[in-house]
């Protein structure tokens, strides 16, 4: 049986989610087996408690429902992605200086993770809304393209096609569809635009 995109969206969450609890458990853990100056220890559950819950404010947004009149302003979206880019490969320049509709800002985080899956060296993504357009950018030392992904971005396919680290790709063409938006692509060898 093949799965669907409602038991990706649940495995991408899950195996996601496992890494900063385990990082709580393991904090929690050398805690009980400390007596004395307890910091470092108290350091990584905190760093990791709020890691989980930028990445489930993230997946709320991204992979959520979201009606046609919620608004998102530019300030809840910095208060995750500055949280999961600590420390990481990926530096995310968020420029999108009004509110925006939540389908369309849903949109822009289903790409955040297109980029990062052709980034295994991590890189530079900026945001912008320009002239009534999305325009995202990524710059990298390396890209890892998959021709299977990338060539058929941001149109309808069968969700058979996809793993759950890829549920991003198989959602995003009905995601674009409900946000009245049509997606238009630009590769380099040391860049990727995507716009809608």
């Amino acid at each position: 049986m093949q799965p669907d995109l409602a038991t990706l969206v649940g495995s991408r969450i899950c195996h996601d989610l496992i890494s900063p609890i385990g990082a709580i458990g393991n904090g929690l853990e050398l805690l009980s087996l400390t007596d004395g100056d307890t910091a470092a220890e108290m350091t990584l559950i905190n760093d990791s408690v709020q890691n989980a819950n930028a990445r489930i404010k993230y997946y709320r947004i991204a992979y959520g429902a979201a009606s046609a009149e919620q608004m998102l302003g530019s300030t809840e979206v910095l208060s995750f992605i500055s949280i999961l880019a600590r420390g990481g490969r990926f530096t995310y320049f968020w420029q999108v200086a009004q509110d925006r509709p939540r389908r369309e800002v849903r949109c822009a985080l289903l790409l955040l993770q297109c980029f990062e899956a052709a980034m295994p060296v991590g890189g530079d993504i900026h945001v912008r809304f320009l002239d009534n357009r999305w325009v995202l950018s990524a710059e990298s030392l390396r890209f890892k393209i998959d021709p299977c992904l990338w060539d058929r971005i941001g149109r309808p396919c069968d969700a058979t096609a996809f793993s759950a680290a890829q549920v991003q790709f198989a959602l995003l063409p009905g995601f674009l569809a409900e946000a009245g938006r049509s997606l238009h692509t630009k590769m380099s060898d040391d860049r990727i635009v995507l716009s809608f």
